[in-house]
This record gives C-alpha cells, sequence and structure tokens, in this order.
C-alpha cells in the first residue's frame, strides 16, 4: 500500500495510539510517543511530508497497512 500523502500530525499521533503508543510528553510542537522501548516524536504539521512520515513509521516499526488501518 502506498503512503498517506494528507496526515496531518495530530491524525498520526492517534493512529499511532490506537496501535498502543502512549503520549509521554509534548514539548512546543513536537509529541514523544512511547511503546515499551520504542520511543517515536511527531512534529504536529498541518501536513506531514512523505519522508517525514516514513521515518516516524519506521522507529514506530509499524507498517504502512498497519498505520493505514489505524487512521479509519
Amino acid at each position: 500500500m502506498k503512503l498517506p500523502r494528507d496526515v496531518s500530525g495530530a491524525r498520526a499521533v492517534r493512529a499511532l495510539e490506537r496501535t498502543g503508543f502512549v503520549v509521554t510528553r509534548q514539548v512546543g510542537s513536537h509529541v514523544r510517543l512511547a511503546k515499551g522501548a520504542r520511543h517515536v516524536t511527531v512534529p504536529l504539521h498541518e501536513a506531514l511530508a512523505p519522508g517525514t512520515l516514513r521515518s516516524i513509521l519506521r522507529q514506530a516499526a509499524l507498517a504502512v497497512d498497519d498505520f493505514v488501518g489505524a487512521l479509519r
């Protein structure tokens, strides 16, 4: 599945929370989430750049299909 292009930072945070991540802190416009030993930082931008979103998913060890399923 292709990487979605219209995902905001807030939507990405909600999707990661649905997959088991928990918000640990927020500093300015960046939210830090954790799930066990994994930590992910998500910028709260209107639309995340494809490379940024891909990096977030890589850090979260989350497949694109699983992420898209959690967006709904």
